[in-house]
């Protein structure tokens, strides 16, 4: 009897003893996989078309500065809708499924498509002209859609007025650009306004494909313009080249809204780093991982950071580069041997 109990009594414990390794391992297991998951984190970045060489710069900035800062193992799922709205539609559904931490949306189109899903997933916009007008948020400081992000306002103003200051004798501007890139029809209406104001004289031409960018600028220039302006925009920026061509054959100055732009043949801008936005936007979407809600984190306007201006497009129009006192800003020269 009592070698049964005893042999009983061993049983038990083994049972315990074994039971409590497998407990042991268990709860190891479980808090590697808590580690990892807090480790680990999934981000979707979306913009309308790569065409547009300022976009790409945006996203390259939201990556760096988002792996510079802790997430250098996360997964960063990036779509390029190559200007069709019915595909950005289909990218922008298949992300609101739960399973990204955040969202960053770079331009217009693509904030609006999502926010007007109204995703649990916050968006983190990026380069969102007038984001208000555009209804992704209600109040800059006060984000109520789930979205905040940054907004590169172009100063056109200013361009306009800096294009008076290296070529003070243009009479008329030439506008060209799509309606389907909503960031360039805001910068052209802009700039029309603010040359209405001066009593100034302009005309305007739209694209629909790159393929027309030549004959628009012929058009623009055999209509009496002077002086060429190329907002934001991915169609023109596909076919900018041919842009710059015919006016640098014609003799005629041309300003635009980007960097990317002037390195692709324009004469000046006052820009905003591409991937300095990119990486502001990601600044937010970092304050957002590291715990505070998103309708604290306000929506910021980016200003100016420099000017670039081609020298050897300058130099093919003879014009002279201006000096800092006179625009204002710190001027980053480019050349072809660049």
């Amino acid at each position: 009897m009592r070698k049964s109990i005893k042999k009983t009594l061993a049983v038990i414990l083994s049972a315990l003893m074994v039971g409590s390794c497998f407990a042991g391992c268990s709860s190891q297991t479980t808090d590697d996989s808590e580690t990892s998951s807090g480790q680990e984190a999934k981000f979707g970045i979306v913009v309308q078309t790569g065409a547009n060489g300022a976009f790409v710069d945006m996203k390259d900035g939201i990556i760096e500065e988002m792996q510079a800062n802790g997430y250098e193992d996360a997964t960063f799922d990036y779509k390029d809708a190559q200007g069709d709205s019915s595909t950005l539609s289909t990218i922008i559904s298949s992300m609101d499924d739960g399973t990204y931490d955040a969202i960053f949306t770079i331009g217009t189109a693509c904030t609006q498509t999502l926010v007007n899903l109204a995703s649990e997933t916050p968006c983190f916009f990026c380069a969102v002209f007038a984001p208000v007008e555009a209804e992704v948020i209600t109040d800059m400081s006060t984000p109520d859609k789930n979205a905040t992000g940054t907004s590169n306002a172009i100063p056109v103003g200013d361009i306009i007025d800096m294009g008076y200051t290296i070529t003070p004798d243009v009479t008329k501007w030439g506008f060209i650009y799509s309606t389907s890139q909503v960031n360039a029809v805001d910068t052209v209406t802009s700039a029309q306004e603010y040359l209405d104001g001066l009593n100034v004289e302009y005309d305007s031409v739209t694209v629909e494909t790159s393929a027309d960018v030549k004959s628009a600028t012929e058009t623009l220039i055999s209509n009496g313009c002077d002086v060429i302006f190329v907002p934001n925009d991915a169609i023109v920026q596909d076919g900018v080249e041919s842009l710059a061509q015919v006016c640098e054959e014609e003799g005629i100055p041309t300003y635009c809204s980007s960097a990317t732009t002037v390195n692709s043949g324009c004469l000046a801008t006052l820009a905003i780093d591409d991937k300095g936005i990119g990486a502001k936007t990601a600044d937010m979407c970092l304050e957002y991982m590291n715990g505070t809600p998103i309708t604290d984190i306000p929506s910021v306007v980016v200003g100016i950071d420099y000017c670039t201006f081609n020298g050897t497009v300058a130099q093919s129009l003879g014009i002279e580069t201006p000096s800092e006192d006179e625009i204002g800003y710190e001027i980053q020269v480019i050349t072809d041997s660049e």
